[in-house]
């Protein structure tokens, strides 16, 4: 049942939603893992969070005191059970329970276009190639209980993996941010797609197949609604920006190991969405939204070509008649809903911004905002997130300057847990890699996040601790 801007509007006048806090990081604590920002340089004794950064003597990871890191991957240093070296680009990641005490985690390798632009493309593994010619794909890390790591290929022959999404059932969904046709840049296929990935079976990657069912575009996340069975994607594009998109499926189908890339290419309904505000006008791009807390109801309309062959999907909307977003990047499924992340808003957009978090309810069909950071704060672009089991949320950065994973507690505080510290640039112009693939371990004792350039993955370990109410 789609919940009509008449009805939000009267349901708004009664309850006061659409009423936001004052203050440009200020966050309503209406949900677990609301969001807001504040000085990067650490915490007071009082704060929320683990306290200061201490500097890493072999350059590459800030913690605080108490807390260490271990290389799980290495790209160009550590080999797969092939022996080829790991790929490089470390994006989006999911962590599952293996047996004996196990840990499977998947990592997408972001590298787009033709495997000679890249020194560690992921590697064309019999039976597990999409596009001989794309250089991207997903690699499965087994971290054995005594520390032992293996690593082979999950997909190959892809284009530009990024955030994908864990199943309820326990498969990865890795994500196409491409719109490459067969016969562009060198591609022997279409890209823009969907693949799903077990890390359990290897034989059930074999001959990859593209879930069509959820779209053609410039695919970024994507998590599963576990009661409802519908899919909810972000797309970051611009010229136009992108949307966040909800798949239904088709009446009668039920999730499972292998179901998705059964289904045809046309199953179910691939929707954007329609957000208006608590006076029912249409707000057509979420940059609007400049106070934490603001609340709009979501009305979905069903995309005419989901293969986009001729016309990109968010070429296929007027302005005038759909919701678009800034550069629409990580999602997480928690709390009966769906977190994802708007990174930024520059000059081109109605307002600036240096991240949003969302929170997307299915059942009060409302999206709000948890998170918006002000140009003049000190944490920019929020990429990939995940939700914490201490509470809240952890978030890796994508921005300007320094990049860092940082926390936020369920009152909105925030606090920073790792700074990179591997400099690829160089000492009069340093720069340092984002942060993405960021997920605990089944267990919740470990911390795993990824360095995209060179490509390392990390599994950090230290005294995690639930946050009290009054953080």
């Amino acid at each position: 049942m789609t919940l009509t801007r008449r009805e939000f509007s009267r349901h708004s006048a009664l309850t006061g939603a659409g009423l936001a806090l004052t203050g440009s990081v200020a966050a309503l604590a209406t949900a677990p893992g609301a969001l807001a920002a504040e000085d990067p340089a650490g915490t007071d004794d009082d704060g929320p969070g683990y306290g200061p950064l201490l500097p890493d003597p072999d350059g590459l990871l800030a913690l605080p005191q108490g807390f260490s890191y271990r290389v799980l991957t290495h790209s160009g240093v550590t080999r797969l059970e092939s022996g080829e070296f790991t790929p490089s680009n470390h994006d989006g990641a999911a962590a599952f329970a293996g047996p004996r005490g196990v840990t499977l985690l998947v990592v997408n390798h972001e590298l787009r276009g033709v495997r000679s632009r890249w020194r560690h493309p992921v590697p064309l593994t019999e039976g597990l190639v999409y596009d001989p010619a794309a250089s991207g794909g997903c690699t499965v890390v087994e971290v054995r209980p005594h520390g032992e790591v293996a690593q082979w290929v999950g997909v190959a022959g892809t284009s530009t993996n990024c955030a994908g999404g864990g199943t309820p059932w326990g498969t990865w969904l890795t994500c196409e941010e491409s719109e490459e046709l067969a016969g562009q840049n060198g591609m022997t296929r279409d890209h823009g797609y969907v693949f799903e990935v077990d890390p359990y079976d290897r034989r059930a990657n074999r001959d990859p197949r593209p879930v069509k069912a959820l779209g053609r575009y410039a695919h970024e996340a994507v998590v599963i609604d576990p009661r409802r069975g519908h899919a909810y994607l972000t797309e970051d594009a611009d010229e136009p920006n992108g949307f966040f998109y909800r798949w239904v499926p088709p009446q009668g189908f039920r999730h499972g190991r292998g179901r998705l890339r059964g289904l045809a290419d046309d199953a179910g309904v691939l929707q954007a969405p329609r957000c208006f505000d608590s006076r029912g006008r249409l707000v057509d791009d979420l940059s609007r939204a400049t106070r934490a807390g603001t609340v709009y109801g979501v009305d979905w309309t069903d995309v005419p070509d989901r293969d986009a062959r001729t016309t990109p999907v968010r070429q296929q909307f007027a302005d005038s008649a759909i919701t678009r977003g800034r550069k629409l990047e990580g999602m997480w499924w928690g709390d009966g809903g769906a977190y994802f992340v708007s990174s930024y808003a520059r000059a081109d957009s109605p307002a600036q911004h240096n991240g949003q978090v969302w929170f997307y309810d299915p059942r009060r069909r409302t999206l709000t905002l948890k998170v918006i950071l002000g140009v003049d704060d000190g944490y920019d672009g929020p990429d990939n997130i995940t939700v914490s089991p201490y509470g809240g949320l952890v978030v890796a950065e994508d921005g300007a300057g320094a990049q860092h994973l940082f926390g936020a507690t369920d009152r909105g505080r925030i606090y920073p847990i790792a700074r990179n510290e591997r400099n690829i640039g160089t000492e009069e112009k340093p720069d340092y890699s984002e942060f993405a693939g960021v997920v605990f371990s089944p267990d919740g004792r470990t911390l795993y996040a990824s360095m995209q350039a060179p490509g390392i993955m990390f599994a950090i370990t230290g005294p995690w601790r639930r946050h009290s109410h009054r953080d």
